[in-house]
Protein backbone atom coordinates (compact mmCIF):
# COMPACT_ATOMS: atom_id res chain seq x y z
CA UNK A 1 0.00 0.00 0.00
CA UNK A 2 1.32 3.44 -0.88
CA UNK A 3 1.76 5.68 2.08
CA UNK A 4 0.03 9.10 1.89
CA UNK A 5 2.39 12.01 1.38
CA UNK A 6 2.76 14.08 4.56
CA UNK A 7 1.36 17.63 4.48
CA UNK A 8 3.83 20.46 4.97
CA UNK A 9 2.65 23.27 7.27
CA UNK A 10 4.40 26.56 6.62
CA UNK A 11 3.37 30.09 7.74
CA UNK A 12 2.84 32.55 4.86
CA UNK A 13 5.45 34.87 6.35
CA UNK A 14 8.04 32.10 5.90
CA UNK A 15 7.07 30.41 2.67
CA UNK A 16 10.49 29.00 1.91
CA UNK A 17 9.20 26.42 -0.43
CA UNK A 18 11.29 23.28 -0.81
CA UNK A 19 9.07 21.98 -3.58
CA UNK A 20 9.76 20.35 -6.91
CA UNK A 21 7.93 18.95 -9.89
CA UNK A 22 8.59 17.18 -13.14
CA UNK A 23 10.48 13.93 -13.66
CA UNK A 24 12.52 12.12 -11.03
CA UNK A 25 15.72 10.47 -12.18
CA UNK A 26 17.04 7.85 -9.75
CA UNK A 27 20.68 8.12 -8.72
CA UNK A 28 21.23 4.45 -9.49
CA UNK A 29 19.83 2.18 -12.13
CA UNK A 30 19.17 2.82 -15.79
CA UNK A 31 15.37 3.06 -15.87
CA UNK A 32 13.36 6.23 -16.46
CA UNK A 33 11.88 7.64 -13.24
CA UNK A 34 8.17 8.13 -12.64
CA UNK A 35 6.61 11.60 -12.78
CA UNK A 36 6.51 13.26 -9.35
CA UNK A 37 3.77 15.84 -8.69
CA UNK A 38 4.76 19.08 -7.02
CA UNK A 39 3.88 19.06 -3.30
CA UNK A 40 2.11 22.13 -1.98
CA UNK A 41 3.19 24.16 1.03
CA UNK A 42 0.13 24.62 3.24
CA UNK A 43 -0.39 28.13 4.64
CA UNK A 44 -1.98 28.72 8.03
CA UNK A 45 -1.84 32.51 8.34
CA UNK A 46 -5.12 34.33 9.15
CA UNK A 47 -7.19 35.87 6.34
CA UNK A 48 -6.83 39.42 5.08
CA UNK A 49 -10.31 40.96 4.95
CA UNK A 50 -11.87 37.58 4.32
CA UNK A 51 -9.23 36.31 1.88
CA UNK A 52 -6.58 33.79 2.81
CA UNK A 53 -4.00 31.77 0.93
CA UNK A 54 -4.40 28.09 1.73
CA UNK A 55 -1.38 26.67 -0.12
CA UNK A 56 1.39 27.71 -2.46
CA UNK A 57 3.08 25.71 -5.22
CA UNK A 58 6.54 26.70 -6.44
CA UNK A 59 8.45 24.18 -8.59
CA UNK A 60 12.17 23.83 -7.93
CA UNK A 61 14.20 25.60 -10.61
CA UNK A 62 17.27 23.40 -10.13
CA UNK A 63 18.17 19.97 -8.70
CA UNK A 64 17.04 19.70 -5.10
CA UNK A 65 19.93 18.54 -2.84
CA UNK A 66 17.51 17.10 -0.27
CA UNK A 67 16.01 14.59 -2.72
CA UNK A 68 16.70 11.14 -1.32
CA UNK A 69 16.23 9.18 -4.53
CA UNK A 70 18.37 11.37 -6.71
CA UNK A 71 18.07 14.75 -8.40
CA UNK A 72 14.66 16.23 -9.11
CA UNK A 73 14.16 18.97 -11.68
CA UNK A 74 11.30 21.24 -12.62
CA UNK A 75 9.42 20.53 -15.79
CA UNK A 76 6.82 23.34 -16.20
CA UNK A 77 5.09 24.30 -19.39
CA UNK A 78 7.28 26.31 -21.81
CA UNK A 79 7.54 29.89 -20.60
CA UNK A 80 5.34 29.28 -17.57
CA UNK A 81 6.82 29.62 -14.09
CA UNK A 82 4.48 26.99 -12.67
CA UNK A 83 4.03 29.15 -9.56
CA UNK A 84 0.51 29.30 -8.13
CA UNK A 85 -1.43 29.89 -4.93
CA UNK A 86 -4.70 28.38 -3.80
CA UNK A 87 -6.94 30.81 -1.94
CA UNK A 88 -10.26 30.99 -0.16
CA UNK A 89 -12.65 33.94 0.05
CA UNK A 90 -15.08 34.00 2.97
CA UNK A 91 -17.97 36.42 3.33
CA UNK A 92 -18.95 36.95 6.97
CA UNK A 93 -21.27 39.86 6.13
CA UNK A 94 -25.01 39.95 5.58
CA UNK A 95 -25.13 40.50 1.79
CA UNK A 96 -23.50 39.01 -1.30
CA UNK A 97 -20.21 40.70 -2.15
CA UNK A 98 -17.86 40.80 -5.11
CA UNK A 99 -14.18 40.72 -4.12
CA UNK A 100 -11.18 42.01 -6.04
CA UNK A 101 -7.90 40.65 -4.69
CA UNK A 102 -4.34 41.67 -5.55
CA UNK A 103 -1.86 38.83 -5.02
CA UNK A 104 1.86 39.67 -4.80
CA UNK A 105 4.52 37.11 -5.74
CA UNK A 106 7.71 38.06 -3.89
CA UNK A 107 11.26 37.06 -3.03
CA UNK A 108 12.47 36.20 0.47
CA UNK A 109 13.18 39.89 1.08
CA UNK A 110 9.71 41.00 -0.01
CA UNK A 111 10.65 42.34 -3.46
CA UNK A 112 7.63 41.94 -5.74
CA UNK A 113 8.37 39.96 -8.90
CA UNK A 114 4.79 39.94 -10.14
CA UNK A 115 1.22 40.89 -9.27
CA UNK A 116 -2.02 39.22 -10.24
CA UNK A 117 -5.48 40.71 -9.69
CA UNK A 118 -8.44 38.36 -9.37
CA UNK A 119 -12.13 39.26 -9.18
CA UNK A 120 -14.38 36.82 -7.31
CA UNK A 121 -18.01 37.70 -8.05
CA UNK A 122 -21.09 37.21 -5.93
CA UNK A 123 -19.84 35.47 -2.78
CA UNK A 124 -23.04 34.95 -0.79
CA UNK A 125 -23.40 35.98 2.85
CA UNK A 126 -22.02 33.40 5.23
CA UNK A 127 -20.46 31.39 2.41
CA UNK A 128 -16.98 30.93 1.01
CA UNK A 129 -15.45 30.06 -2.33
CA UNK A 130 -12.04 28.82 -3.40
CA UNK A 131 -9.81 29.36 -6.39
CA UNK A 132 -6.26 29.32 -7.71
CA UNK A 133 -4.17 32.22 -8.99
CA UNK A 134 -1.21 31.55 -11.30
CA UNK A 135 1.77 33.84 -11.76
CA UNK A 136 2.38 32.73 -15.35
CA UNK A 137 5.57 33.91 -17.02
CA UNK A 138 8.29 35.55 -14.93
CA UNK A 139 10.04 38.54 -16.48
CA UNK A 140 13.54 37.79 -17.83
CA UNK A 141 16.15 38.28 -15.13
CA UNK A 142 13.61 38.24 -12.29
CA UNK A 143 14.73 36.92 -8.92
CA UNK A 144 13.33 33.68 -7.54
CA UNK A 145 9.81 33.86 -6.17
CA UNK A 146 9.50 32.13 -2.80
CA UNK A 147 6.39 33.68 -1.27
CA UNK A 148 2.87 34.75 -2.18
CA UNK A 149 0.79 37.19 -0.16
CA UNK A 150 -2.57 38.95 -0.25
CA UNK A 151 -1.52 42.53 -1.01
CA UNK A 152 -4.92 44.24 -1.25
CA UNK A 153 -8.61 43.39 -0.98
CA UNK A 154 -11.56 45.50 -2.08
CA UNK A 155 -15.15 44.32 -1.93
CA UNK A 156 -18.42 45.83 -3.07
CA UNK A 157 -22.05 44.68 -2.89
CA UNK A 158 -22.55 42.15 -5.67
CA UNK A 159 -25.46 44.10 -7.17
CA UNK A 160 -23.24 47.22 -7.39
CA UNK A 161 -20.16 45.55 -8.83
CA UNK A 162 -18.72 47.05 -12.03
CA UNK A 163 -19.05 44.88 -15.14
CA UNK A 164 -16.76 45.26 -18.11
CA UNK A 165 -17.59 41.90 -19.70
CA UNK A 166 -19.99 39.05 -19.24
CA UNK A 167 -23.77 39.09 -19.04
CA UNK A 168 -25.47 42.45 -19.45
CA UNK A 169 -26.72 43.80 -16.09
CA UNK A 170 -30.43 44.28 -15.48
CA UNK A 171 -29.88 48.02 -15.89
CA UNK A 172 -28.96 47.49 -19.55
CA UNK A 173 -25.58 49.24 -19.16
CA UNK A 174 -22.10 48.26 -18.07
CA UNK A 175 -20.10 50.75 -16.01
CA UNK A 176 -16.51 50.38 -14.85
CA UNK A 177 -13.34 52.36 -14.07
CA UNK A 178 -10.02 51.85 -15.85
CA UNK A 179 -6.55 51.67 -14.29
CA UNK A 180 -6.02 55.41 -14.75
CA UNK A 181 -2.98 57.52 -15.55
CA UNK A 182 -0.67 59.51 -13.31
CA UNK A 183 1.91 62.19 -14.05
CA UNK A 184 3.54 64.77 -11.76
CA UNK A 185 0.97 64.17 -9.03
CA UNK A 186 -2.02 64.49 -11.38
CA UNK A 187 -4.39 61.53 -11.51
CA UNK A 188 -6.96 60.76 -14.21
CA UNK A 189 -9.19 57.67 -14.09
CA UNK A 190 -11.69 56.97 -16.85
CA UNK A 191 -15.30 55.99 -16.15
CA UNK A 192 -16.63 53.85 -18.99
CA UNK A 193 -20.28 53.18 -19.80
CA UNK A 194 -21.56 50.83 -22.50
CA UNK A 195 -25.16 50.28 -23.55
CA UNK A 196 -25.47 46.49 -23.67
CA UNK A 197 -29.28 46.55 -23.47
CA UNK A 198 -31.93 46.50 -26.16
CA UNK A 199 -33.14 50.08 -25.67
CA UNK A 200 -31.49 53.42 -26.33
CA UNK A 201 -29.77 54.94 -23.28
CA UNK A 202 -29.72 58.72 -22.84
CA UNK A 203 -27.17 60.81 -20.94
CA UNK A 204 -26.96 64.54 -20.42
CA UNK A 205 -24.66 65.77 -17.69
CA UNK A 206 -22.21 64.49 -15.11
CA UNK A 207 -22.10 61.22 -13.19
CA UNK A 208 -23.25 61.58 -9.59
CA UNK A 209 -20.56 60.48 -7.11
CA UNK A 210 -20.57 59.36 -3.46
CA UNK A 211 -17.17 58.91 -1.82
CA UNK A 212 -16.90 55.98 0.62
CA UNK A 213 -14.27 54.87 3.12
CA UNK A 214 -12.99 51.34 3.88
CA UNK A 215 -16.27 50.52 5.62
CA UNK A 216 -18.21 52.01 2.67
CA UNK A 217 -19.36 54.90 4.85
CA UNK A 218 -19.54 58.47 3.41
CA UNK A 219 -16.33 60.51 3.33
CA UNK A 220 -16.98 64.13 4.31
CA UNK A 221 -15.07 67.30 3.51
CA UNK A 222 -14.32 66.63 -0.18
CA UNK A 223 -15.65 69.04 -2.81
CA UNK A 224 -16.79 67.38 -6.05
CA UNK A 225 -16.25 69.79 -8.96
CA UNK A 226 -17.55 69.64 -12.50
CA UNK A 227 -15.03 69.54 -15.36
CA UNK A 228 -11.40 68.50 -15.41
CA UNK A 229 -10.26 72.12 -15.74
CA UNK A 230 -11.20 72.60 -12.08
CA UNK A 231 -8.06 70.56 -11.32
CA UNK A 232 -5.84 70.89 -14.41
CA UNK A 233 -6.08 71.89 -18.06
CA UNK A 234 -5.76 69.38 -20.87
CA UNK A 235 -7.17 66.31 -19.16
CA UNK A 236 -9.67 65.69 -21.95
CA UNK A 237 -12.66 66.25 -19.68
CA UNK A 238 -13.07 70.02 -19.95
CA UNK A 239 -16.10 70.21 -22.27
CA UNK A 240 -19.55 71.06 -20.88
CA UNK A 241 -22.24 68.37 -21.01
CA UNK A 242 -24.31 67.73 -24.13
CA UNK A 243 -27.15 65.25 -24.73
CA UNK A 244 -26.14 61.76 -25.81
CA UNK A 245 -28.24 58.88 -27.09
CA UNK A 246 -26.41 55.56 -26.94
CA UNK A 247 -27.74 52.72 -29.06
CA UNK A 248 -26.95 49.09 -28.33
CA UNK A 249 -23.16 48.60 -28.28
CA UNK A 250 -22.33 52.30 -28.10
CA UNK A 251 -20.29 53.76 -25.25
CA UNK A 252 -19.66 56.95 -23.31
CA UNK A 253 -16.74 58.17 -21.23
CA UNK A 254 -16.33 60.36 -18.17
CA UNK A 255 -13.37 60.81 -15.86
CA UNK A 256 -12.23 61.38 -12.29
CA UNK A 257 -9.48 63.97 -11.96
CA UNK A 258 -7.49 64.90 -8.85
CA UNK A 259 -4.07 65.74 -7.45
CA UNK A 260 -2.39 63.91 -4.61
CA UNK A 261 -0.68 67.02 -3.21
CA UNK A 262 -0.04 66.80 0.52
CA UNK A 263 0.60 69.96 2.53
CA UNK A 264 -0.63 70.82 6.02
CA UNK A 265 -3.26 68.54 7.47
CA UNK A 266 -4.15 64.87 7.14
CA UNK A 267 -4.06 63.19 3.74
CA UNK A 268 -7.37 61.66 2.60
CA UNK A 269 -7.59 58.34 0.77
CA UNK A 270 -10.90 57.17 -0.67
CA UNK A 271 -11.01 53.50 -1.72
CA UNK A 272 -14.60 53.41 -3.05
CA UNK A 273 -16.70 55.66 -5.29
CA UNK A 274 -20.39 54.91 -5.82
CA UNK A 275 -21.42 56.16 -9.27
CA UNK A 276 -24.86 56.96 -10.67
CA UNK A 277 -24.59 57.46 -14.43
CA UNK A 278 -27.65 59.74 -14.26
CA UNK A 279 -30.47 60.46 -11.80
CA UNK A 280 -32.37 57.28 -11.02
CA UNK A 281 -29.72 54.98 -12.48
CA UNK A 282 -28.64 51.82 -10.70
CA UNK A 283 -25.54 52.53 -8.55
CA UNK A 284 -22.18 51.02 -9.42
CA UNK A 285 -19.31 51.07 -6.92
CA UNK A 286 -15.82 51.37 -8.42
CA UNK A 287 -12.47 51.22 -6.64
CA UNK A 288 -10.13 53.84 -8.13
CA UNK A 289 -8.22 54.33 -4.86
CA UNK A 290 -8.38 58.12 -4.67
CA UNK A 291 -5.24 59.44 -2.95
CA UNK A 292 -6.52 63.00 -2.61
CA UNK A 293 -3.72 64.23 -0.36
CA UNK A 294 -4.82 67.36 1.47
CA UNK A 295 -6.39 69.00 -1.59
CA UNK A 296 -9.98 68.38 -0.46
CA UNK A 297 -11.33 68.19 -3.99
CA UNK A 298 -12.13 65.86 -6.86
CA UNK A 299 -13.32 66.74 -10.36
CA UNK A 300 -15.59 64.70 -12.61
CA UNK A 301 -15.99 65.13 -16.35
CA UNK A 302 -19.24 65.31 -18.29
CA UNK A 303 -20.29 62.23 -20.21
CA UNK A 304 -19.08 62.29 -23.78
CA UNK A 305 -19.27 59.82 -26.61
CA UNK A 306 -16.36 57.37 -26.46
CA UNK A 307 -14.00 57.29 -29.44
CA UNK A 308 -14.15 54.21 -31.56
Amino acid sequence: MRRPRPRLLVPAAALLLATACGTEHPATGGGVGAAVPTPRATVTDPPVDGVRITSVTIPAASPTPSATLGSVHADPLPGDSGISAAYQVGNDGDEAMTYTVLFAFTTDTGEVMGNKKVTVPGVRAGRSTAGTVELGVLAPGASSVTRVKVAEVTKVPADEAPTETGACPASGVRLWADAGDAAMGLRVVGLHLENCGKRDYTLDGYPSLSLLDDDREPVDGIRILHGGAAIAMGTGFDDPPSPLVLKHGEAALSGLIWRNTTLAGTAVNVPYVRVLAKPGAAPVTVTPGLDLGTTGKLAVGAWKRADG
